[in-house]
């Protein structure tokens, strides 16, 4: 779940660590290695897209979204943008959409929103509370934030609260095989929820890995990478990972193998660990698990019933860990994450390809549902909760490529929002992407994530400076 913005033309890395956000250009480097762009001249083309309009106007509606979380949410968790109330994820807040959208603020400028964010996390937050916290999701959504707003700022009050959390967090690695426990209480360390899956192991490192690197504490390394590599040595003799495994025990629960939800920032953490802190373990834990996904994971399927022959689109759906059997052609919003991570690593062909599947299921309903048959083009589940990850992988690939197809993608996406999600207090989810039936959040993740890529998509020029340090 972390990503990396470039600075283009710059040359310069913009070393900020976050939940599928913002932050190193050094990533792309290997990934736009190999010729000129593939866009051809096509008379079909939608009309050229306008970056710096579409940017301001990404712009704007964060400035709109962020100003009805003040109006009605201010101090919660997230804004509940239909009924217009606050939402908390527990008996108290964490601040949860200031923190985790803070470092968006600042990259787009809005920098008396990201003040008053600020000062609320300084003036509100604490973990000396005695609730139970779902590791993953404080770890992505809240240390992350923390960090990426330290690196952006250098106020060393966000790194003491940082290091503070992730103290706090480290008994969920208490397990007889180190990998982490579901939740904790920050408070009392107390643990719970032994059966888990490789996205909640393994999509912790690079938030730790940084907060170890800003701190000094290897702690802070060392046991997320040990839970990744008891898990890495858990995989089957195909090379898959399962849905669900037993900390204590070390067996697995479920068998079912896939890139969707469970799973799916496993493999992203891998790859952008190895490129992030250099680590050939995680690299070389990368390139088995790669092909081990293109060797059972993916299938091709003509995309249409009247498509010719030879005309497939590729997909990845799901097999036994085991046998390798295929046992559902299912792919989703979560899924979308994998071309990015494709043309991070690389292979641009393939990611395209992907990537082109993955427009195809937005399109099917104006947007993109939670899961699809492909093989059937019939959704599966049907909620749309506002995710960032198919914006992401056009983020990607438009940097890698410069093809402009990745900007009429975003436009599409972009439109689609405003159409479908805005209300008059914000962007809300939806129960069901057939009927356009609304739901009733606005997840921190969408400031965060969804409305950043965006905006980092269609930004003519990005740059991110950091104002003198505070010192700690």
């Amino acid at each position: 779940m972390v990503a990396f913005a470039m600075s283009p033309g710059s040359g310069h890395e913009v070393v900020v660590v976050r939940v599928r956000w913002l932050v190193l250009a050094a990533f792309l480097g290997t990934a736009s290695a190999g010729g000129p762009s593939r866009a051809e001249e096509d008379s079909s083309r939608p009309a050229p897209v306008d970056r710096a309009a579409m940017a301001a106007r990404v712009r704007e509606e964060l400035r709109f979204a962020w100003r009805a979380y003040e109006q009605y949410a201010w101090g919660h968790d997230e804004l509940r943008p239909v009924s217009k109330t606050a939402h908390d994820w527990h008996a108290v807040s964490l601040c949860m959409t200031p923190v985790d959208a803070r470092d968006a603020l600042l990259l787009m400028g809005l920098t008396q929103e990201a003040e008053k964010a600020q000062a609320l996390i300084h003036e509100k937050l604490s973990f000396d509370a005695d609730i139970s916290v779902k590791n993953f999701e404080i770890t992505i959504r809240i240390l992350g934030g923390l960090l990426s707003s330290y690196q952006m700022t250098g106020d060393a009050r966000l790194l003491r609260l940082a290091e503070d959390l992730g103290t706090r967090l480290l008994p969920v690695f208490d397990s007889p095989t180190g990998m982490p426990y579901m939740y904790v209480n920050p408070k009392t360390g107390k643990v719970r929820g032994a059966r888990t899956n490789p996205a909640e192991i393994g999509t912790l490192l690079l938030e730790f890995g940084t907060l170890a690197r800003l701190t000094k504490r290897p702690v802070f390394y060392d046991r997320p990478k040990r839970a990744v590599v008891q898990l890495y040595e858990r995989r089957s003799k195909l090379g898959l990972v399962g849905e669900e495994i037993d900390v204590e025990t070390g067996e697995w629960v479920s068998r079912a193998s896939h890139v969707g939800g469970g799973i799916d920032s496993y493999y992203e953490y891998l790859l952008k660990c190895a490129r992030l802190f250099g680590d050939a373990e995680c690299a070389k834990m990368w390139r088995a698990s790669r092909r081990a996904l293109d060797d059972h994971l993916a299938d091709a399927v003509p995309a249409d019933s009247t498509a010719p022959q030879g005309d497939l689109r590729l997909w990845y759906g799901q097999v036994d860990m085991t046998t390798g059997e295929r046992t559902a052609s299912e792919f989703g919003a979560l899924h979308a994450f994998l071309p990015g991570v494709l043309v991070l690593a690389g292979d641009r062909e393939r990611a395209r390809r992907l990537q082109e599947s993955c427009y195809a299921m937005w399109n099917l309903h104006g947007i993109e549902p939670e899961v699809l048959d492909y093989r059937k083009m019939q959704v599966v589940h049907a909620g749309y909760p506002l995710r960032p990850e198919i914006v992401e992988s056009a983020y990607y690939l438009y940097r890698a490529t410069k093809d402009p197809r990745y900007l009429d993608m975003g436009r599409t996406f972009f439109e689609a929002l405003v159409v479908h999600c805005r209300t008059d207090a914000g962007y809300t989810t939806l129960r069901n992407v057939v009927t356009k039936e609304r739901g009733d959040l606005m997840p921190s993740y969408f400031l965060a994530e969804t409305l950043k890529y965006l905006y980092l998509l269609f930004a003519p020029d990005v740059s991110v400076k950091s104002p003198k340090r505070i010192e700690r």
